[in-house]
């Protein structure tokens, strides 16, 4: 049994095929894990939903930032934007039983020796606070009440980790440091504005996995969310994010042996900033 780990797809399921196609992937018994922003911006979410939920046990994705948007948009706490490529899965037949798959999707995956988030942890996280952390919302997400979190998950404000946060302003951080997150300061302050590449970062920001004593650095943290980062292979950390999406690469690592597969989008690039 191998372990394929899978970078931002955001709806692109042709290049998902074609990077399937490029190594001996057995759907009986190998395991794909995804980072996240399965959907949205490119073609074909619909798709892309209904064949990771279809693979059950063998496929684990974490929740990314357009997932969650999808899940906003879906409840009615937020809209749909121009440049969103979500309705048809706002209007399949199954939305339902895909949104309430989605909903319950984690926040972190920890398993082996490897983490896995979409964007980040902070420096101040261990793991496994990072873990305790994300059940919070994990557990507020697949609640009765989840649309209260949905509806006040937006927002840059606090930008900083503190362990005396109550509500949803702590829930928010969280949300904001797991998906949303590039760079922060050597206190945490997160600038979640910026979307470029690492030397382009404000004064004082450095990449979130860089800041000096990170307390998840023992653990190999595996993470998409930055395209204009690209591909990031070192011990501590495993960056995936290739812009499939913007007109590169899916890629996809093997975590056995560490060997490298790539596809070149299949899909016409996008338009716009990054999200």
């Amino acid at each position: 049994m191998s372990t394929y780990v899978i970078g931002d797809i955001q709806g692109c399921f042709g290049s998902l095929q074609s990077l399937l196609d490029s190594f001996p992937f057995d759907f009986d018994r190998d395991r794909l894990w995804l980072v996240g922003d399965l959907v949205n911006r490119g073609p074909d979410s619909l798709a892309t939903l209904r064949f990771v939920r279809d693979l059950g046990e063998r496929a684990v994705c974490v929740l990314g930032n357009h997932d969650l948007h999808l899940l906003s948009v879906a409840a009615g706490c937020s809209k749909l934007r121009d440049d969103d490529t979500l309705d048809e899965v706002l209007q399949a037949r199954d939305r339902d039983e895909l949104i309430d798959w989605l909903r319950h999707r984690p926040m972190l995956h920890l398993e082996g020796k490897y983490a896995m988030v979409h964007a980040g942890l902070l420096p101040q996280w261990s793991v496994d606070t990072a873990l305790a952390l994300a059940h919070e919302v994990e557990n507020a997400l697949r609640g009765p009440d989840f649309e209260r979190l949905l509806s006040n998950m937006y927002g840059n404000q606090p930008d900083r980790w503190d362990a005396k946060l109550t509500g949803f302003a702590r829930l928010r951080v969280i949300v904001n440091a797991m998906t949303r997150m590039r760079v922060c300061g050597a206190d945490g302050r997160m600038d979640l504005r910026f979307k470029g590449e690492p030397g382009d970062a404000p004064r004082g920001m450095l990449p979130w996995f860089d800041v000096p004593g990170r307390a998840s650095r023992a653990t190999p943290v595996i993470f998409g969310h930055w395209s204009a980062l690209g591909l990031l292979l070192r011990p501590d950390v495993i960056g995936l994010d290739t812009g499939c999406l913007w007109g590169r690469q899916l890629s996809a690592l093997r975590l056995d042996d560490a060997r490298l597969f790539q596809t070149a989008c299949a899909e016409a690039a996008a338009t716009g900033p990054e999200q």
